[in-house]
């Protein structure tokens, strides 16, 4: 077979852990196809902020600057929040974080979901017209890839419609008949993933009886750089800063309450949740149009079928009152990244069931941890029992004079752990 048609992995799904890990492996040197069922939505600065964002990480924001996507992505709109304050309702104790104790600018930034996808998508084809000369070796207005390196193999719309496996490989024949050959299949098409049904895994968790209602707001002050967390009987309640001045609120509510606030008007909104933020940064004075999706806890039951992997959403789902989604599946992108490129360095077979193996004990472990780890504090700092209540101010206030812990708590502030 060609070189082109020879691949070492396909990747299914480009949301930002997908194209991410293409990129990635094709900086690597790996021969890479990337599927795609449709086009990112194009992002602009002249559009509103996207009501989804996420809270970056450090070690996601240095997986972008290896990939050469930060400095575009920073130089449109990103809110970096250099302190964390968080409380709860029921309890007198409250717990503070900032950059400085960790000799860092930020714990972490706050950044539209769209604004990664878009500027990943555009680093893998700059233009539709340009595709074949990124192919040529060109994949970016930047300047050409080293050496041999070949850019992903984009096809886009297209969509896998069976796979193939035998001890060499594993073929995916998309919708139009092609028929894609390679070491390793990686599935990153987020937690809805047919892949995922196609290779036998199963998907189980709970569902939480929750939705998150999300929005931006203007306060009566300034954010004051700070990502702020109230855990209330119910579900927590977030103000994460945006870089226009804003805050992007993230509101857990059980499903009948969060069907009431989506009902008010935008004065009794604002109202009923400078109420519930204990008007920490003053009144509320304006709001977006309110938006809300069902939260659930996902696992997958392995990560490997074959010479198949999950990563991403399509692999785990989990609460978002830690912003710690996306930063999972930088994590599943950096981990499968090393693995592959440790087995190629050995002159192993990158796509060998053992290899493989190697990614899911690491990675299922971890996020298996932070799932429940999430789950637990929701469940905790969830309920209204006044015992709990004063055990969790009691734990609050143990955490915020000793250092350790405190170093600990801090680190999972920032996405560390």
């Amino acid at each position: 077979m060609s070189r082109r048609s020879e691949l070492d992995a396909i990747v299914v799904g480009a949301g930002p852990i997908g194209t991410a890990l293409a990129l990635a492996l094709a900086r690597d040197g790996f021969e890479v196809a990337l599927v795609e069922a449709r086009e990112p939505k194009p992002w602009s600065l002249d559009d509103d902020v996207d009501a989804r964002v996420v809270a970056l990480a450090p070690d996601a924001r240095d997986l972008l600057l290896d990939l050469e996507v930060w400095e575009a992505i920073a130089a449109q709109r990103i809110g970096p929040y250099r302190h964390m304050h968080v409380w709860d309702a029921l309890a007198p104790c409250e717990l503070d974080f900032d950059a400085r104790e960790r000799g860092e600018a930020a714990l972490g930034w706050i950044v539209e979901n769209r604004l990664i996808q878009y500027t990943l998508w555009r680093e893998l084809v700059p233009d539709r017209a340009g595709q074949e000369a990124a192919v040529r070796g060109r994949i970016s207005g930047r300047g050409a890839l080293p050496g041999d390196v070949v850019p992903p193999r984009v096809l886009c719309p297209a969509t896998v419609s069976g796979i193939e496996q035998d001890q060499n490989g594993v073929v995916a024949t998309l919708d139009d008949g092609t028929r894609l050959r390679a070491k390793l299949l990686v599935a990153a098409e987020g937690a809805e993933s047919s892949l995922r049904g196609k290779l036998g895994i199963a998907f189980d968790g709970r569902n939480y009886g929750q939705r998150a209602v999300v929005a931006h707001v203007g306060t009566e002050r300034p954010h004051e750089s700070t990502a702020w967390q109230r855990f209330r009987p119910g579900g927590p309640l977030a103000f994460l800063p945006l870089a226009d001045g804003r805050c992007s609120i993230v509101w857990s509510l059980p499903e009948n309450e969060a069907a009431r606030v989506l009902a008010l008007d935008d004065e009794a909104f604002r109202a009923e949740l400078g109420c519930a933020f204990d008007f920490r940064l003053g009144a509320v004075t304006s709001v977006t149009p309110r938006l809300a999706f069902p939260l659930r806890l996902r696992l997958a039951e392995r990560y490997l079928a074959g010479r198949c992997v999950l990563v991403g959403d399509t692999a785990h789902v989990v609460h978002p009152l830690a912003g710690q989604g996306m930063n999972l599946g930088f994590r599943d992108v950096a981990c499968l990244r090393r693995v592959l490129n440790e087995a190629r360095d050995r002159g192993g077979d990158v796509g060998a069931p053992h290899v493989l193996r190697r990614y899911e004990r690491e990675r299922r472990s971890e996020n298996t941890l932070a799932a429940r780890s999430f789950d637990l504090i929701d469940r905790v700092f969830g309920s209204s029992s006044m015992p709990l209540a004063g055990l969790r101010g009691a734990a609050l206030a143990l955490a915020s004079r000793i250092g350790p812990l405190r170093s600990l708590l801090s680190d999972a502030a920032a996405g560390r752990g």
